[in-house]
């Protein structure tokens, strides 16, 4: 993901890739848009332009329901939709039934963090050079077959083969959480076991050669020491659940046209 830069934002109606946008009798320029553009990450122009768009008719949908009601706006709009959210914005609280039924179903999200000491070897490798990748592997699986018989040569091995920049410390990572690495090597490391994996770890950049020297955390908790974070969850998920209808109720009965709401347009508002 990257954030568009301001110097690639359309300015006219021609650089737009979705129709002119409308709230009831309210349009929202493409001059708009593309101010609001640069507060949205996207992997491209178009999808930002639509991020953009959403997040205005969202803005405009709360400012007419405020004028319906007659209440003014003024210079603090945040002020204003939070009033207007509290006032209209009917939430269930979750019982103590649904939270232990959340806990039970889903007990790993509230554990202690899993903190784990790595070094790696990556053996570059693009994703669409089958080449490469084959010939990377069958590298892997020779230094994982000298590594068993002789663990002291990973600094060696790292120093000479790795194209990470943690070949100058002999491939340490230090202490690791989740989310800190790349996405599909941070699902595996996981579940290894401490000690050298027996076969290289795929990930976009190549493979990696892997060595995990120490576990901490990762106990499950009871129940007990984590109820607030739960009804804390369950409060979010019913939030947005709540504002989503609000949101799309208003969109059906004022008018919208040029894009539509998704499950994500409540978001902004989360924060």
């Amino acid at each position: 993901m990257q954030l568009i830069s301001l110097e690639s934002l359309p300015v006219n109606a021609q650089t737009m890739a979705i129709p002119p946008v409308w709230v009831g009798d309210v349009n929202i320029s493409t001059d708009e848009i593309a101010g609001e553009m640069q507060y949205h990450q996207a992997d491209c122009v178009e999808e930002a332009q639509l991020q953009a768009a959403r997040a205005l008719v969202v803005r405009e949908l709360l400012r007419q329901r405020c004028a319906e009601l007659g209440w003014e706006i003024g210079d603090d709009e945040e002020a204003a939709v939070a009033a207007l959210l509290d006032a209209e914005l009917e939430v269930p609280e979750p019982d103590e039934a649904d939270c232990q039924r959340y806990f039970e179903a889903n007990a790993e999200r509230f554990s202690e963090p899993l903190r784990l000491a790595v070094r790696h070897i990556l053996l570059a490798a693009a994703p669409d050079d089958a080449v490469a990748r084959d010939s990377q592997y069958r590298l892997g699986q020779e230094l994982v077959v000298e590594l068993q018989a002789i663990p002291e040569r990973f600094t060696e091995f790292a120093q000479r083969h790795s194209a990470c920049p943690s070949k100058d410390d002999g491939g340490e990572l230090g202490w690791l959480s989740p989310g800190q690495t790349v996405a599909e090597l941070d699902r595996a490391l996981q579940r290894l076991p401490e000690g050298l994996h027996d076969r290289p770890l795929a990930s976009r950049y190549g493979w990696h050669v892997v060595s995990v020297d120490g576990r901490e955390g990762g106990r499950a908790l009871p129940y007990a020491e984590v109820a607030n974070r739960v009804r804390h969850t369950l409060g979010e998920q019913a939030t947005r659940r709540a504002l989503r209808h609000y949101l799309l109720a208003l969109e059906a009965r004022l008018g919208v046209s040029g894009v539509a709401l998704d499950d994500e347009s409540a978001g902004g508002l989360m924060q």
